[in-house]
């Protein structure tokens, strides 16, 4: 028995074991609060992760201006990075509750094989890591099975696989578009595989992990777009707010007016207001028609003059 067992997987199964006891002899209970504890545990890399990414929004309007300042990539690169230490923003810092769930991912894995198997052999090695406290060693067996699943085996519905797919996009799409508004083409590129790569990839596991395990991340999942609805402000917007894509991309042009009709557009003419221009050349033009379409019909109901009487001769 390592280290890696006295000190995480050992103190990890006594914990689920006496939670199963608190949460009227539930696994999958126990499963739920366990990962409320291993959130609350983490809440100071949760609120590093949203003071990181307020500063990034922050900075937005500075990033923008150093993407269309540098063209180099390598000196915008430089400029970006004293940006961020002037501002004491550190971009790595919103990884830090994801990093710290892969260990705790892995830990689970074996506490759940050990403890929900149901193997004979499982069931011996799982009596040798308990804690030598009858609350807990009443507890053996441990009941595997909650709603349609079981805890300990592969889920066979592909209910979970759905669950982890759709927790998992709507989650990455959640911190996606709170992360910063200025993305250059890169970044946005790399968002796009994020946010389908990660939901695809956890769904696969899903199919090779116990049931629980697959539980735990979508428990896991629900709480970080709970605390992002409320945290972020994302209750207090539309849908279509929700699921844009933060910001526009810079080095994107606008898109230019209309020509106006019958020649080029005056220069000095901003693109932005191309529309309004063009809306006033044109009534100044149906204008002018109208008021020469009105001379010329007074012109043509005016009586015509005499003209000389041919043979007579004026009088001098």
């Amino acid at each position: 028995m390592g280290l890696w067992d006295i000190v995480i997987i050992n103190p990890m199964i006594n914990l689920l074991i006496v939670l199963e006891r608190l949460c009227f002899g539930s696994f999958g209970l126990a499963i739920v609060a366990f990962t409320v504890l291993v959130r609350v545990a983490t809440l100071p890399l949760t609120l590093r992760q949203l003071h990181a990414s307020r500063k990034l929004q922050e900075l937005s309007p500075q990033l923008q201006e150093i993407q269309k300042k540098y063209k180099d990539p390598k000196r915008r690169q430089e400029e970006t990075m004293k940006l961020y230490r002037e501002a004491g923003v550190n971009p790595l810092g919103c990884l830090g509750p994801m990093v710290i769930q892969f260990p705790i991912f892995i830990a689970l894995y074996q506490v759940l094989t050990l403890t929900v198997g149901g193997t004979p052999e499982r069931t011996a090695e799982l009596a040798h890591r308990l804690y030598p406290w009858s609350f807990i060693q009443a507890a053996i067996p441990l009941p595997s099975h909650f709603l349609w699943m079981n805890l300990g085996r592969v889920d066979t519905t592909y209910i979970l696989v759905a669950l982890v797919f759709l927790t998992t996009w709507l989650q990455t799409k959640l911190s996606i578009n709170q992360s910063t508004a200025v993305q250059t083409p890169q970044q946005q590129q790399t968002n796009r595989m994020m946010l389908w790569m990660m939901p695809i990839m956890f769904a696969w596991f899903t199919l090779t992990v116990p049931s629980g395990l697959a539980f735990y991340w979508v428990v896991t999942n629900v709480i970080g777009i709970v605390m992002n609805w409320f945290v972020y402000g994302w209750h207090r917007r539309s849908w279509r707010e929700i699921f844009s894509t933060p910001g526009p991309t810079p080095g994107r042009r606008p898109r230019p007016a209309p020509a106006l009709t019958g020649g080029a557009a005056a220069p000095g003419t901003r693109a932005g207001a191309g529309g309004a221009a063009d809306t006033r050349a044109a009534d100044a033009e149906r204008g002018s028609k109208r008021k020469n379409r009105g001379r010329g019909d007074r012109q043509g109901a005016a009586p015509a003059r005499p003209g000389p009487i041919p043979g007579r001769r004026r009088n001098p």
